[in-house]
Protein backbone atom coordinates (compact mmCIF):
# COMPACT_ATOMS: atom_id res chain seq x y z
CA UNK A 1 0.00 0.00 0.00
CA UNK A 2 2.60 2.39 0.80
CA UNK A 3 4.32 1.75 -2.55
CA UNK A 4 0.97 2.73 -4.60
CA UNK A 5 0.68 6.14 -2.08
CA UNK A 6 4.48 6.73 -2.65
CA UNK A 7 3.79 6.01 -6.53
CA UNK A 8 1.15 8.38 -6.67
CA UNK A 9 2.74 11.44 -4.55
CA UNK A 10 5.76 10.87 -7.08
CA UNK A 11 3.30 10.97 -10.01
CA UNK A 12 1.57 13.67 -9.01
CA UNK A 13 5.17 15.82 -8.24
CA UNK A 14 6.06 14.93 -11.95
CA UNK A 15 2.98 16.44 -13.11
CA UNK A 16 3.42 19.98 -11.08
CA UNK A 17 6.36 20.05 -11.88
CA UNK A 18 5.94 19.64 -15.57
CA UNK A 19 3.04 22.20 -15.61
CA UNK A 20 5.36 25.05 -13.74
CA UNK A 21 7.88 24.35 -16.52
CA UNK A 22 4.52 24.53 -19.06
CA UNK A 23 3.27 27.66 -17.79
CA UNK A 24 6.20 29.51 -16.18
CA UNK A 25 6.08 33.47 -18.13
CA UNK A 26 9.36 33.00 -20.37
CA UNK A 27 10.28 36.36 -18.84
CA UNK A 28 9.20 40.08 -18.25
CA UNK A 29 7.10 41.39 -15.03
CA UNK A 30 4.33 38.94 -14.73
CA UNK A 31 1.18 40.18 -14.98
CA UNK A 32 -1.80 39.36 -12.78
CA UNK A 33 -4.23 39.69 -15.06
CA UNK A 34 -5.67 38.63 -18.44
CA UNK A 35 -4.92 40.66 -21.68
CA UNK A 36 -6.62 39.18 -24.34
CA UNK A 37 -9.78 39.83 -25.08
CA UNK A 38 -11.80 36.39 -24.14
CA UNK A 39 -9.92 36.29 -20.61
CA UNK A 40 -10.02 39.70 -20.06
CA UNK A 41 -14.29 39.39 -20.32
CA UNK A 42 -13.49 36.89 -17.87
CA UNK A 43 -11.78 38.72 -15.03
CA UNK A 44 -13.60 41.86 -16.23
CA UNK A 45 -17.52 40.39 -15.98
CA UNK A 46 -17.44 41.55 -12.15
CA UNK A 47 -17.18 45.45 -13.55
CA UNK A 48 -20.90 45.46 -14.73
CA UNK A 49 -23.62 46.82 -12.05
CA UNK A 50 -24.37 43.27 -10.86
CA UNK A 51 -21.03 42.01 -10.10
CA UNK A 52 -20.01 39.57 -7.67
CA UNK A 53 -16.50 38.62 -5.95
CA UNK A 54 -14.80 35.83 -8.40
CA UNK A 55 -13.03 32.64 -7.42
CA UNK A 56 -10.86 31.03 -10.29
CA UNK A 57 -9.43 27.71 -9.81
CA UNK A 58 -6.65 27.14 -12.55
CA UNK A 59 -6.07 23.12 -12.53
CA UNK A 60 -6.70 19.98 -14.77
CA UNK A 61 -8.97 17.33 -14.49
CA UNK A 62 -6.41 14.43 -14.55
CA UNK A 63 -3.76 16.40 -11.28
CA UNK A 64 -4.60 14.46 -7.92
CA UNK A 65 -4.87 17.68 -5.56
CA UNK A 66 -6.66 19.73 -8.36
CA UNK A 67 -9.56 16.54 -8.26
CA UNK A 68 -9.77 17.64 -4.43
CA UNK A 69 -10.79 20.95 -5.38
CA UNK A 70 -13.45 20.22 -7.78
CA UNK A 71 -16.24 19.01 -5.06
CA UNK A 72 -15.36 21.92 -3.01
CA UNK A 73 -15.35 24.04 -5.78
CA UNK A 74 -18.85 23.05 -6.64
CA UNK A 75 -20.09 23.15 -3.78
CA UNK A 76 -18.72 26.88 -2.92
CA UNK A 77 -20.75 27.38 -6.59
CA UNK A 78 -24.39 25.98 -5.43
CA UNK A 79 -24.09 27.25 -1.57
CA UNK A 80 -22.70 30.96 -2.77
CA UNK A 81 -25.09 30.95 -5.44
CA UNK A 82 -25.48 35.11 -5.98
CA UNK A 83 -23.16 35.64 -3.33
CA UNK A 84 -19.96 34.44 -5.08
CA UNK A 85 -18.78 33.73 -8.77
CA UNK A 86 -16.95 30.39 -9.57
CA UNK A 87 -14.76 29.27 -12.45
CA UNK A 88 -12.74 26.75 -13.19
CA UNK A 89 -10.32 26.63 -15.74
CA UNK A 90 -8.67 23.39 -17.17
CA UNK A 91 -5.00 24.89 -18.29
CA UNK A 92 -4.07 21.18 -20.01
CA UNK A 93 -7.28 21.61 -22.24
CA UNK A 94 -7.33 25.40 -22.71
CA UNK A 95 -3.87 26.29 -21.75
CA UNK A 96 -4.91 29.60 -23.65
CA UNK A 97 -7.33 30.71 -21.29
CA UNK A 98 -5.11 30.10 -18.39
CA UNK A 99 -1.93 31.72 -20.00
CA UNK A 100 -2.59 34.81 -18.48
CA UNK A 101 -2.68 34.25 -15.49
CA UNK A 102 1.16 33.45 -15.22
CA UNK A 103 0.30 30.74 -12.75
CA UNK A 104 3.78 28.50 -11.58
CA UNK A 105 1.55 25.37 -10.66
CA UNK A 106 -1.70 23.86 -10.10
CA UNK A 107 -4.01 24.45 -8.50
CA UNK A 108 -3.87 27.52 -8.54
CA UNK A 109 -7.36 29.99 -7.28
CA UNK A 110 -7.02 33.74 -7.88
CA UNK A 111 -9.42 35.65 -5.80
CA UNK A 112 -11.18 38.35 -7.36
CA UNK A 113 -12.84 41.45 -6.49
CA UNK A 114 -16.22 42.27 -7.32
CA UNK A 115 -14.56 45.29 -9.41
CA UNK A 116 -12.14 42.53 -10.78
CA UNK A 117 -9.28 43.50 -9.05
CA UNK A 118 -7.18 40.65 -7.56
CA UNK A 119 -7.16 40.54 -4.10
CA UNK A 120 -5.41 37.30 -3.52
CA UNK A 121 -4.00 33.93 -4.87
CA UNK A 122 -3.13 30.85 -3.39
CA UNK A 123 -1.25 27.32 -4.70
CA UNK A 124 -2.11 23.93 -4.18
CA UNK A 125 -5.07 22.68 -2.73
CA UNK A 126 -6.98 24.76 -0.34
CA UNK A 127 -9.82 23.62 2.10
CA UNK A 128 -13.47 24.98 1.52
CA UNK A 129 -13.17 26.57 5.18
CA UNK A 130 -10.05 28.75 4.35
CA UNK A 131 -11.10 29.93 1.43
CA UNK A 132 -14.39 31.10 3.13
CA UNK A 133 -12.12 32.30 5.94
CA UNK A 134 -9.55 34.31 2.79
CA UNK A 135 -12.88 35.92 1.54
CA UNK A 136 -13.75 36.67 4.54
CA UNK A 137 -9.85 38.13 5.83
CA UNK A 138 -10.60 40.38 2.64
CA UNK A 139 -13.52 41.73 3.77
CA UNK A 140 -15.99 40.28 1.37
CA UNK A 141 -19.33 39.05 3.18
CA UNK A 142 -20.45 35.68 1.75
CA UNK A 143 -23.16 35.32 4.12
CA UNK A 144 -26.50 33.81 2.40
CA UNK A 145 -29.63 34.31 3.96
CA UNK A 146 -32.18 31.53 4.56
CA UNK A 147 -35.32 31.73 3.81
CA UNK A 148 -36.37 33.40 6.86
CA UNK A 149 -33.57 36.12 6.60
CA UNK A 150 -31.00 34.31 8.94
CA UNK A 151 -27.54 34.10 7.26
Amino acid sequence: MRRVYRGAVIVSLAIAIAAVIHFRPSGGVPEKTPSNPELAAVAGAARNAMALPKLVDLGADKCIPCKAMAPILEELKKEKAGKLEVLFIDVWKNPDAASPYNINLIPTQVFFAADGKELFRHEGFFSKEDILAKWKELGVDLTVANAEGAP
